[in-house]
């Protein structure tokens, strides 16, 4: 395949929001004029997130051992290392979309997917800012049985996705690991 097809393919969504966002402009111009400044301000924000966490990425890749990771986070790690993916991810700051590249990289490190899918679950529901502001507006009696009911959820949707990837499952994201 030639090289402007596979950039085609690979930028064929952005490039078709783009012409139906384009279409809005021409047929609704103050929707279309929104659509743009909204798109504009998520670019800003993501270019503000981005870079410190590839350089945080960039960080975890050189400072932390193979050894380490597999020690600590590890298949074998067990009630440690899913301590370990629960309080990283809760005391993440950031967007969830931050927490897959970190995932990815802790996987290639050798962390266990289970852990993996811990942490992203930690980072999307129990952060600890978020908690503490959910304590003093709702009550801590609220707060306690929210993360409660999160934990157990969260447990055990990584326990049965880690149980649930298939051989081929596994491969594949093996794979997209590798690339990365």
């Amino acid at each position: 395949m030639s090289k402007g097809k596979v950039l085609f393919k690979r930028y064929r969504i952005a490039l078709m929001m783009l012409l139906i966002s384009l279409a809005i402009l021409l047929f609704m111009p103050e929707i279309g004029a929104n659509v743009f400044r909204l798109t504009g301000e998520n670019l800003l924000e993501m270019a503000s997130v981005v870079p410190p966490i590839f350089i945080l990425l960039g960080l975890l890749d050189v400072w932390v051992e193979r050894e380490t990771m597999v020690h600590y986070m590890g298949a074998g790690s067990g009630l440690k290392g899913t301590a370990l993916a629960f309080l990283l991810g809760s005391a993440a700051a950031g967007p969830l979309y931050a927490a897959f590249p970190i995932a990815a990289v802790m996987l290639k490190k050798g962390a266990s997917r289970r852990n993996m899918f811990l942490f992203i679950g930690a980072w999307s529901t129990t952060k600890l800012p978020l908690i503490l502001f959910e304590a003093a507006s709702l009550g801590f009696q609220f707060t306690i049985l929210r993360f409660a009911f999160n934990v157990v959820g969260i447990v055990t949707i990584a326990f049965l996705l880690d149980k649930s990837l298939n051989a081929q499952d596994q491969a594949e994201l093996a794979e997209i690991i590798s690339k990365s």
